[in-house]
């Protein structure tokens, strides 16, 4: 007798917390979930892994979903990310494949939470002191005052402006900029209007909050993170390819700035030997800015959700092109 229940691979779970952090008794019994542990970065693999899947659940960006992947995976009739919208996934191909495309809601101030805790490391030079106490030693560095230093925004949505008001509450001055920023959003948060060159060259701290997009690729180069203090600090929770990896590589480990404290990038997971692993004024975390307990119930209930909906003939949060 053949099975009627749909076969749905969750991808990418690397903590194995998607079952644990919703209710799925809602489909017990019209699906078989099947979870991946590890990053899948083979194509060929990738598309093996999945061959007789109706459903696949993509974590974020982890995992590309270009037309050339979507066209071999004939069984796939839903594709559900996390959070609202997925830059790794071609909506056009599921479109035209026949392949419901849903997304899930999700919260933004985990990533806002993440990139003070980066602004406070670096400032405060976390790692280094909290290992010279867990090596037997003591203090080696001299910390950067937040009060009264200039805070510079790259980006102020509404991850940014919740930077910016953390920043306020430290007593920093505020100054932003982005390509489609306005004088009275500025005003809304207490931040002033710059250009490009001026919050480079003037910011203590820039914190980038973009969207990654083909006009923001590559927006912060080498001209850029020249154009800071040599004691200035660039944090990046936002995409990985907004800044040229190489020459921020160059930046930190030749002194051109302070050093970075960054949670995306342009290959994930990070190559074992990426030296921003292994330089000593780059603090990196594993793009986890999202990666909350909070953030997760809202995400996997969703997910739970919308397979239901899609087996019910009724899809929910369906991601339009």
């Amino acid at each position: 007798m053949v099975s009627s229940m749909k076969r749905v691979a969750i991808l990418n779970d690397y903590q194995g917390v998607a079952l644990s952090s919703a209710d799925w008794s809602a489909l017990e019994g019209r699906v078989e979930t099947t979870v991946f542990r590890h990053h899948i970065d083979d194509v060929d693999e990738l598309v093996a892994a999945l061959d007789g899947f109706e459903v696949v659940v993509a974590m974020r960006e982890r995992t590309p979903f270009p037309r050339s992947v979507l066209e071999r995976l004939g069984a796939l009739e839903l594709l559900v990310t996390t959070g609202a919208r997925n830059a790794a996934i071609d909506t056009a191909a599921c479109a035209d494949l026949g392949i419901t495309y849903c997304g899930t809601g999700g919260r933004v101030q985990s990533t806002a939470e993440l990139t003070w805790a980066l602004i406070l490391a670096c400032a405060r030079h976390l790692p280094t002191e909290v290992g010279n106490v867990a090596d037997g030693g003591w203090m080696t560095t001299v910390g950067t005052d937040l009060y009264g230093a200039m805070l510079g925004l790259c980006g102020l949505g509404r991850i940014g402006g919740m930077v910016a008001e953390v920043g306020k509450a430290f007593g920093m001055e505020l100054i932003a900029w982005s390509q489609n920023l306005t004088e009275e959003r500025c005003g809304e948060i207490g931040a002033r209007l710059v250009s490009k060159k001026e919050l480079f060259e003037r910011s203590d701290f820039v914190s980038v909050h973009l969207v990654l997009s083909e006009r923001s690729t590559g927006l912060i180069g080498a001209a850029e993170l020249r154009a800071m203090k040599p004691s200035a600090w660039l944090i990046n929770t936002s995409r990985g390819p907004i800044c040229d990896e190489d020459a921020l590589v160059v930046a930190c480990r030749d002194g051109w700035i302070a050093g970075a404290g960054l949670d995306a990038y342009g290959t994930e997971p990070l190559p074992p030997h990426h030296l921003f692993r292994t330089l000593g004024n780059v603090l990196a975390t594993p793009h986890i800015g999202y990666v909350s307990n909070n953030v997760y119930e809202i995400f996997f209930a969703d997910v739970v959700a919308d397979i239901a909906g899609f087996l019910d003939g009724e899809p929910v949060r369906v991601v339009q092109s």
